[in-house]
């Protein structure tokens, strides 16, 4: 399964940022790997654009995307905890199919 949420990187959670949070879990329960997407223009369910500041760093409520990639199982055990923890955002899970795994490592004979 293929888990997609979107949340806006200025938003706060109990002691950090909502997307540095989840990642934590994420890390903590144990996923292969995620990955964090920062996004350089989006507008959500309010129907305003955010965009970057002039300087290319900066905005308000700029969108950012944490994927990762687990079996369903996995998915299921950790989706409690991700509905607890987003209270602003939006959580997508599709399956995909992974063709190949490969981690850069050669094997030694």
């Amino acid at each position: 399964m293929k888990v997609t949420i979107h949340v806006n990187a200025d938003i706060s959670s109990h002691t950090k940022f909502l997307h540095e949070e989840i990642l934590e879990l994420l890390f903590e329960r144990g996923v292969a790997g995620a990955t964090l997407l920062e996004v350089q223009v989006g507008f959500g369910a309010h129907h305003r654009l955010h965009t970057q500041g002039a300087s290319g760093v900066g905005g308000e409520h700029l969108p950012v995307q944490i994927e990762f990639i687990e079996s369903k199982e996995a998915v299921d055990a950790i989706l409690p905890a991700l509905y607890e923890l987003i209270s602003d955002g939006v959580i997508e899970v599709q399956a995909t199919n992974i063709l190949k795994v490969a981690t850069g490592k050669t094997e030694l004979r």
